[in-house]
This record gives C-alpha cells, sequence and structure tokens, in this order.
C-alpha cells in the first residue's frame, strides 16, 4: 500500500487538499462499494502540517492534519497544494522546503498542484526540469525560476518523481493520473468512473487569458503595447510602430521582447486571439466575420493561429464556454 502524505499549508485552496485525499482514499473503495465488491483500498492518505496544528484555507475552512510533517517517517508521495502570498510564503516556508528536499533524497516523488510549484521550484529540484502551474502566475514563476522550463499550456508535467498540475482543479486530473502510474489504467478508469471524472484533459491553454505584460519600467515599449491593444483591428505595420517610436526595428523587436517576453508579431497575435476569444464567447458570429473583426482576413490563417495559442479550434472554444 503506496503511503501519501499531503502538506496542509496556512492560506491554502482547500480544494487542492482535499481533492486529492478524496481521490486517493476513494481508489479501490467508491468503484467496488458500488459493484458489491470488497473493498481494496491501494492508498494509505495523510494530511500533515508543519506544527501538526489545524490550519485555516482561503474561504476560512480549517483543516486538522492527522500529525505533524516532522513525524511522517516514510512516505512514497508528497503532494504540496497551493500557496498564497508566494513572495512572503519564500521566507516563511524554509523548514518545509528542507523536509521536502530530505523526502525527495530518501525517495518520495513529489507533486503540486496549482501554485504549490513555486514551493517544488524553491527546493531546486525542478532546476532544468519541466513545470507547469496556474496560467495566471506564469510571469511570476518565470521571473523567480528562470532555469525551470516551465509548459504553462499543460495541465500536467511528469518529471518521472517530480509532477506539477496547473491549476485547482488540476489536482484531481494529477490524482488520477497518479493513481494510474501507481496502480494501472483499469484502477484509473474505475475512479474516473466512479467520481465522475475525465480523463482526457490534457491542456489548460483553452482556459488562459493572455496577461498583457506591463510590469517594466521601458515606457516607450509601453506606449507600444498600447497602441497594438487599440489598433489590433487595423493593419499594423511594425516598421510604422518602430519609426514612431523612434527605434530601428531590430531595436525595437530587441527591447519589446525583452520588456514583454514575446516578440512584437506574437504580442499582436495573443491580442488578437484574446479579442476574439471574448467574441466567441458573446454571440454566435460567424467565424469569418470574428476574423474580419479582429484584424484577419483569412479566416483559415488566423484559426491556425488561434489554435496554437489556446489548444482548441474556434468552434470547440465557442461551444465550451459561449452563453450560448
Amino acid at each position: 500500500m503506496k503511503k501519501i502524505t499531503i502538506l496542509a499549508l496556512h492560506n491554502t485552496m482547500a480544494t487542492t487538499v482535499s481533492g486529492p485525499m478524496d481521490v486517493f482514499s476513494q481508489a479501490g473503495i467508491l468503484w467496488n462499494h458500488i459493484n458489491g465488491i470488497p473493498a481494496t483500498p491501494f492508498f494509505e492518505v495523510r494530511i500533515a502540517s508543519v506544527d501538526g496544528q489545524p490550519v485555516q484555507c482561503l474561504n476560512n475552512i480549517l483543516i486538522q492534519p492527522h500529525q505533524a510533517m516532522n513525524s511522517i517517517e516514510k512516505t512514497d508521495l508528497v503532494i504540496i497544494p497551493s500557496i498564497a502570498d508566494i513572495e512572503k510564503n519564500r521566507r516563511y516556508n524554509q523548514p518545509i522546503i528542507k523536509w521536502l528536499q530530505d523526502k525527495y533524497k530518501h525517495g518520495a516523488s513529489i507533486a503540486s498542484v496549482c501554485t504549490g510549484a513555486f514551493l517544488l521550484a524553491e527546493t531546486g529540484l525542478l532546476k532544468n526540469k519541466s513545470a507547469t502551474t496556474h496560467w495566471g502566475f506564469v510571469n511570476q514563476f518565470k521571473k523567480m525560476y528562470p532555469d525551470v522550463h516551465l509548459k504553462s499550456e499543460r495541465l500536467i508535467t511528469d518529471e518521472g518523481n517530480l509532477y506539477c498540475a496547473g491549476a485547482l482543479g488540476a489536482g484531481i486530473d494529477l490524482s488520477v493520473y497518479l493513481v494510474e502510474k501507481y496502480c494501472g489504467h483499469e484502477i484509473a478508469v474505475q475512479c474516473s468512473k466512479s467520481l465522475i471524472h475525465d480523463m482526457d484533459r490534457s491542456s489548460q491553454a483553452p482556459y488562459n487569458v493572455f496577461v498583457f505584460q506591463k510590469n517594466h519600467t521601458d515606457e516607450m515599449i509601453k506606449s507600444a503595447q498600447l497602441w497594438v491593444e487599440n489598433h489590433f483591428d487595423e493593419p499594423v505595420d511594425i516598421d510604422r510602430i518602430c519609426r514612431a517610436h523612434s527605434m530601428t526595428r531590430r531595436t525595437f523587436e530587441r527591447r519589446f521582447k525583452k520588456a514583454t517576453g514575446d516578440s512584437p508579431l506574437l504580442y499582436l497575435q495573443r491580442v488578437r486571439v484574446e479579442a476574439a476569444k471574448r467574441l466567441l464567447e458573446s454571440n454566435t458570429n460567424a467565424f469569418t466575420e470574428i476574423c474580419y473583426r479582429v484584424g484577419y482576413e483569412d479566416s483559415a490563417h488566423f484559426r491556425t493561429i488561434f489554435k496554437k495559442h489556446t489548444g482548441v479550434l474556434p468552434s470547440e472554444y465557442q461551444r465550451k464556454f459561449s452563453t450560448n
């Protein structure tokens, strides 16, 4: 029987603790109960806090852990829930970081859910490895941990014994994924069916909202960004923007990339895709008309761009998020 330890941290999202707890504790139990066969639990699941005392979640729910983390002698997997106040927790969580490093050294796998990836990255274990986190914290993560290969479009990353899940709901996806790794496909399917959970989700790209990166000090580039955001539905001439800001194209592109993380062309594409997403969510206009309204005449070309940024076709996106 695999031993699972789920950390309970102050100001976490309760579901990033209780969700994995429910998946692992019900594996081999709920399905069996429904089908009238003896229970065969596969996991021993414990919740641990730093000192063994209750922790208060963001929604004011109190979680009563089973024990203090230092009393955990042996565990096969540690799950890190979401964390709030990331910069503050960077200092506050030093004892947890050392504990995680020690457990990993002694053979435990470690998985993070949502912003828990920041705490996992603080251990140094993700250096030069793939990770994912909530799409809303991607820019902050990249700045803090440039040596981690952030795959922000992925729902789950798997580095063999280090795992990350993108956001709150993805903690369930990751838990079912790990049930499959530990127990096989049949047991994972049973979990999925008994919990009525889809196993086929692999990307968080459709849920991403492009964050217009303006947390920089290059005022000329901020001006150019605002121009693009206000004129994206027009033919955009990058050379004209360069001249308007008294820069050569090479200088402009270098400064734009440094400030925003994107090339001017990619930034324009992202702005147009976000505009198209809003139109797809709010009306039933033909995609060709939406293309025209966001600055594209070639709908086939924009369909390709849209899928590159969202992971789905426009029609799939509209079915998922339209008010209709």
